[in-house]
This record gives structure tokens, C-alpha cells and sequence, in this order.
């Protein structure tokens, strides 16, 4: 076992506006099972590329373990080459024996390491790259949201697979996965940095209850601020008036002083002034007290969305429907009849979507890059709005953005702040952004636009756990007429009244 020590760790891009980390401290252990939780955009892949020493930073990092990160890195000309060809330049020194060792276990045949690699699904590259992280010796892994665009299926297997090891972080959002796989939890929440045993759901348990207490605290700290505020205000009436006796008196009026009383006044009034000084010194500790007490409770804003009505109840109709595109001998599926979609990957549920787009923006079938037969009815005049899986058309600014979409900048903005964007990231171009923080650019624009029907294509992927809860409380709240793919199997156990599986 050894440690990794963070010590005064301060990093900012450079031309950045904002520090990522600023004299950070925090020390774990290379033999943990860690999960690594925070906001999009707080820093989780940063700190592994700080670990890997791919940035200069400020502080120290102290340790004598060797590290390997997952996912590798696939240029295009690589993906004509073979996983068994990758291997030395992923991990070199491995031996394929010891890869092949650990495939069993990702329920993966030692075959597709010699088929191309971009040939082979999402899935099956995960789990190939996840077996070669693991072939090394004690190497500490460094393991960035394996489970995204992955299947139930897929996610059940590797959920398995990280269970039985250990000397690794996991960034991951979801919660089911966290749960299963970890034994620590290293959380960058908003002022600070803590780590805990046990896993997200204990974490989570432990934060509402201290969130709470934190209120409690400041409810309290606010209300004593108040009476002391109060009283000084009184005691300072008090004094101010009694000075103002001080000096000048009517001897007809006041038969019954003397110039003597002065003194006696001026003693009294020094006594009300301490008095003053005196609460105001209780206040500036309480309100010492106060400070940083409610730094780093997540506030998630309530969201709104504005679903149109439609004048008939049926949205989407389909029986008996096969799909098949026109260079494919293949049908994608046959006899289909849906509400919601579920299933793994390739399975046909972003063709389907796109058939469904494709028929709403009146595009015929003669022109279509698809085949369909049998029924699938989209009615006319209906408003879709849809959010893609892909996320690399977002180039630019902000603004551009908006008004290419025809959105207001004004109510973007506000919406993106309540989705937790800081206010710094408006003035940079989104090739800046985190894929979390892209992702929710996407789900801004789409609460932004009243629909008939909402049509998300893995709209979580890279999303933080705090705003897939206020998605879900959105979904719950307004109820909109949803067609829904999504792995997570906490987010849809909680939204989906209905699931069909392809």
C-alpha cells in the first residue's frame, strides 16, 4: 500500500479566468476502491491529467506510484489496426497472456483482440481496454466514466468486473454503478475537498444530514445576529440620548439638577457606548461563526419546462414495424410496436429516433438513408424537440449558439446558471467546455423549446449525479410526453412508466 499526497495543489489553464484547484490538500490511498464525484466542470478529469503529469501546477503531488489511465487514446488511422497491435503502445511491456486472463471475466471472447478495432461496438472496446488496464502490475488506475454510451447488459459486466479489483479512482455519475464498485469516495464539493469510507449512497446520506445541521446552524447564527443587532441598536439610542442631556439645561425646568449631573451623565453614556461596542463585537463573531457554513450545500434550483398540448392523445404510433438502411442486407429490427425504448447497444434505438425525426421534417422516403415496413405514424404539425448523443457540433459562443437556435441569450443563460454553469464559462467557446458542460447546454436549449414530445437520446452521459436529480424532479414534477434512451438504471427505475426493450 502506498499514499498519494496533495499538498497546497493550486491549477489554472492557461488564459483561464478562475483557478480549477487552489491550495488544495487531501491525502488516499493506492489500494482503495475510490470513486471520484463532483459538478461538471469542477475538475475530475483535470486532477487525473494532473496525476499523470500532463500540466504544470503550483503545490506538490508526492508519490512513488506509476499510473494508467483509461480510456486510451484512439486516433483515426489506429482504428484499422487490431486491439492485440494497440496493446504495446497502451501499455507497454504487458503480456497478452495476462490480457487474455482477465477477458473471462469481462465475458468477452480473446477473438476480437485481433479484429480492428473500429470495428467493434462501444461495449466491447471498454471492456478490451478495461482488461489491458488491468494486465499491469501494481500500477494505480486512473478509470474516467467507463460505463458511458455502455448498455444495461454491458453495465452489469463491468459493474462486476470493478468490484473484484481494487488500487483505482473511478470518476463516475452513476449512482448504481458508484454504489456497487467503491469502498471510498473523494468528493470536490463546492468550497472544499473531502474524502470518506463507503460509497456514494452512505456519502450522500452523510451530506444531507450535514447539510441540514448547516442550516440549522445558520437559522440560529441569523437569529442571534438579529436580536444582537437589536440591542445595539437600542443600547446606541440610549447613549445617544443621554449625550444629548449632557450639555444646556433650564434651571426653571430641571430645578432639580446641577452642574454636577454632567458627569454623572457623561459616565453613563461612556457605560452605553461600551455596551454598543460590546454587541458589536458578539455580532462580528457570530457572524464569524456564519461564514462558510452553507459554502458547499448544493442549492438545485427547481427547473421549468413548457410541453405544448396536442390535439390527439396518440403522439407516435408504430406496429409491426422493421427497419433497415439502405446500404444493410440487414433489418436493424423487425416488429416493432414501442412506447419507450430500451436495449443494448445497436441494437436500433437511435435509428428508430432518427426515422422518427427524419418523417417529422417531412423528409420522403425516396430521398430517406432508410428503409422502413409496416406501420410507424408521426402526426402532422407535431413539435419534437431532441437532444442528440453527439456533442461535437458545439463550436462557439454562446450567443451564436442561441440565435442559431433561435433561443433568448438572456433566458439561456439564466438557465444554464440554475444547471450549475459559473457565470465565467459565457465568455468561452464551448470547445472549452466538459463534455458534462456540453451535454447541458444541450438540455438547456431543449427545456427551452415548448414540444409536443421530447424525444432524448442518452441525454446523461457526463452529467453530475446533482443535475441528473434535478432532471428527474423536473420529468416528475411536469411530466412531459417523453421518448427516452438512457442506461442509467437509477434515473429510469424513478421516470419511466414504460419500457420496451429492443
Amino acid at each position: 500500500m502506498a499514499q498519494i499526497n496533495v499538498n497546497n495543489l493550486t491549477f489554472a489553464y492557461e488564459g483561464s479566468f478562475d483557478n480549477v484547484f487552489e491550495n488544495t490538500s487531501f491525502s488516499i490511498d493506492t489500494n482503495w476502491r475510490l470513486g471520484f464525484v463532483g459538478r461538471n466542470g469542477k475538475g475530475k478529469t483535470t486532477f487525473l491529467n494532473l496525476l499523470l503529469g500532463k500540466y504544470e501546477y503550483e503545490g506538490n503531488i508526492s508519490t512513488n506510484t506509476i499510473f494508467d489511465y483509461f480510456p486510451y487514446i484512439v486516433n483515426s488511422e489506429e482504428l484499422t489496426k487490431t486491439a492485440g497491435e494497440l496493446i504495446e503502445s497502451w501499455k507497454p511491456g504487458v503480456e497478452i497472456w495476462r490480457v487474455m486472463c482477465e477477458l473471462p471475466e469481462l465475458s468477452i471472447d480473446a477473438e476480437l483482440l485481433y479484429r480492428p478495432f473500429g470495428t467493434l461496438s462501444f461495449g466491447e472496446r471498454t471492456k478490451i481496454m478495461l482488461a489491458i488496464l488491468f494486465s499491469g502490475g501494481n500500477d494505480f488506475l486512473l478509470i474516467d466514466e467507463p460505463t458511458n454510451h455502455l448498455d444495461k447488459e454491458a453495465r452489469e459486466i463491468v459493474k462486476s468486473y470493478l468490484k473484484k479489483k481494487k488500487g483505482f479512482i473511478l470518476v463516475s455519475h452513476d449512482r448504481d454503478v458508484l454504489d456497487a464498485c467503491i469502498d471510498h469516495v473523494l468528493v470536490l464539493n463546492r468550497a472544499s475537498i473531502e474524502v470518506q469510507t463507503g460509497n456514494f449512497s452512505s456519502w450522500w446520506e452523510n451530506k444531507e444530514k450535514a447539510d441540514s445541521n448547516a442550516r440549522v446552524e445558520n437559522e440560529k447564527h441569523l437569529k442571534e445576529i438579529g436580536k444582537l443587532e437589536v440591542a445595539a441598536e437600542r443600547a446606541g439610542r440610549w447613549a445617544e440620548k443621554s449625550e444629548n442631556t449632557k450639555i444646556g439645561f433650564d434651571p426653571i425646568k430641571e430645578h432639580d439638577r446641577s452642574i454636577d449631573t454632567r458627569g454623572y451623565i457623561g459616565a453613563k453614556t461612556k457605560k452605553m457606548q461600551k455596551r454598543v461596542k460590546a454587541y458589536e463585537g458578539r455580532i462580528d463573531r457570530e457572524i464569524e461563526k456564519k461564514e462558510g457554513l452553507l459554502n458547499d450545500i448544493e442549492e438545485v434550483t427547481d427547473l421549468k419546462l413548457m410541453p405544448l398540448k396536442y390535439h390527439k392523445e396518440r403522439l407516435l404510433f408504430g406496429r409491426d414495424y422493421s427497419f433497415k438502411y439502405k446500404d444493410s442486407d440487414n433489418n436493424v429490427f423487425d416488429g416493432l410496436s414501442f412506447v419507450v425504448i430500451d436495449g443494448e447497444n445497436g441494437s436500433g434505438k437511435s435509428s428508430l429516433i432518427k426515422a422518427i425525426l427524419d418523417m417529422n421534417r417531412g423528409i420522403v422516403k425516396e430521398n430517406a438513408n432508410f428503409e422502413g415496413e409496416g406501420i410507424l405514424e408521426v402526426p402532422e404539425n407535431l413539435v419534437i424537440s431532441y437532444i442528440n448523443q453527439d456533442t461535437s457540433h458545439l463550436k462557439g459562443f454562446l450567443k451564436d449558439y442561441c440565435e442559431l437556435q433561435g433561443l433568448d441569450y438572456t433566458l439561456f443563460l439564466s438557465l444554464l446558471r440554475q444547471l450549475d454553469f459559473e457565470r465565467v464559462q459565457f465568455v468561452k467557446p464551448m470547445e472549452q467546455y466538459s463534455e458534462g458542460q456540453k451535454k447541458k447546454v444541450l438540455i438547456a436549449a431543449s427545456l427551452l423549446t415548448s414540444a409536443h414530445l421530447y424525444i432524448w437520446d442518452e441525454p446523461l452521459n457526463y452529467i453530475d449525479v446533482f443535475t441528473r436529480m434535478q432532471i428527474e424532479k423536473l420529468i416528475e414534477t411536469y411530466r412531459p410526453t417523453m421518448l427516452l434512451v438512457e442506461h442509467d438504471v437509477t434515473f429510469k427505475e424513478k421516470i419511466a412508466n414504460k419500457v420496451i426493450r429492443l
